[in-house]
């Protein structure tokens, strides 16, 4: 498979710049893959087209407000993006930009000036080319014995996906602080949410509950690698980012009473998926916690996922891969077509759908 068979043409007017006035608000375009139809909806309507017995699958990671912004002292701007602790929990690896221009052992102030940024190391990646982070330790000027943690709490700002336009200079939206973020958020760890899941109201989870629809969490830090696009011309040639995870027993029990039962696995986004079919991959679907690079793609035989809400993904991205392996290439690609001719909203912000 070539990667050029995973293209389509999007409209700049269709990538969502803001989120639905309300979360379940936004439109559900629904996929039923055994008759092959689709119905338009909106996510308030899943109650009718889940049902009792079924298991919710959600990823609880919540997004660290992970990007900050500094100055050299030679006057250049840079921007960081902080995406998880090292060994050394006072130093993280950050994606800096630029970053061929910085030198270890530089110092930058951030923050307007509150806090100071040390370049420690560049790692190695594969060919011994320089990785794609820093390790950079953080320090508040006012309070040395802040965490870096904390310190990104306190300064940084929501790490909104590239194609989403905000400048960069002007204060954040308090908007982006709360729709950037699911209701269940609870495990601290991501750079970018997983966007199926901002669809969902406290009061559309106890509606669904009262239906007899029930609810499992994974955790799945995502990644920046998530935005980055695939390099290789053949799919399967392609190496998926490595991102944290982890797998509780609870979870595991849920989804073994539920398969009992002849529930179905609703996985919400494609996150949940990589995790449960990345550990369903190794054997028995265990609990456990680490990393997973699992790529899916055409081909590939899901043993735990029956459905799955998902956003509307890039061209050329694994996320639309994704898909295809569970809709087929050319459905996923008619079902992309209609829903621009609809003028569904795409990407982070956008709508949703819903394969059964």
């Amino acid at each position: 498979m070539r990667l050029e068979d995973f293209d389509y043409d999007l409209p700049p007017e269709r990538i969502a710049q803001t989120p639905a006035p309300e979360r379940d608000a936004a439109r559900l375009l629904v996929h039923r893959r055994d008759e092959g139809t689709q119905t338009d909806a909106h996510i308030a309507d899943l109650p009718e087209w889940l049902r009792p017995g079924d298991l919710l699958v959600l990823n609880d990671t919540r997004v660290l407000p992970a990007r900050l912004f500094g100055h050299r002292r030679s006057g250049g701007r840079v921007e960081f993006l902080f995406c998880e602790p090292t060994a050394d929990e006072r130093v993280w690896k950050a994606m800096c930009n630029p970053a061929r221009k910085l030198q270890l052992g530089e110092e930058l102030l951030l923050a307007d000036g509150a806090v100071r940024a040390t370049m420690l190391e560049r790692p190695r990646g594969p060919a011994g080319k320089p990785a794609p982070e820093w390790h950079v330790r953080l320090e508040e000027i006012d309070d040395p014995n802040r965490s870096t943690a904390a310190i990104i709490e306190r300064y940084g700002r929501v790490p909104l996906p590239p194609y989403i336009e905000r400048d960069l200079d002007s204060e954040e939206p308090a908007a982006d602080r709360e729709r950037y973020q699911t209701v269940y958020a609870r495990e601290r760890g991501a750079v970018a949410a997983p966007t199926a899941g901002l669809h969902f109201t406290e009061a559309l989870l106890e509606q669904l509950s009262e239906l007899g629809v029930e609810r499992a969490h994974v955790t799945l830090h995502v990644g920046p690698g998530t935005f980055r696009p695939i390099q290789s011309e053949l799919i399967e040639e392609h190496r998926m980012h490595a991102e944290r995870y982890e797998l509780s027993q609870e979870t595991v029990d849920a989804i073994a009473q539920t398969k009992a039962r002849g529930g179905r696995v609703v996985c919400v986004g494609t996150t949940t998926v990589r995790v449960l079919e990345g550990v369903a991959s190794q054997g028995p679907l265990e609990p456990g916690h680490g990393r997973t690079s699992l790529f899916i793609y055409p081909g590939f035989e899901f043993r735990v996922c029956d459905a799955l809400l998902t956003n509307f993904h890039l061209p050329r991205s694994s996320l639309l891969v994704l898909v295809s392996a569970l809709v087929g290439r050319d459905a996923t690609l008619a079902l992309y077509r209609r829903a621009i001719d609809a003028k569904y909203r795409f990407y982070s912000y956008g709508d949703a759908m819903l394969i059964l």
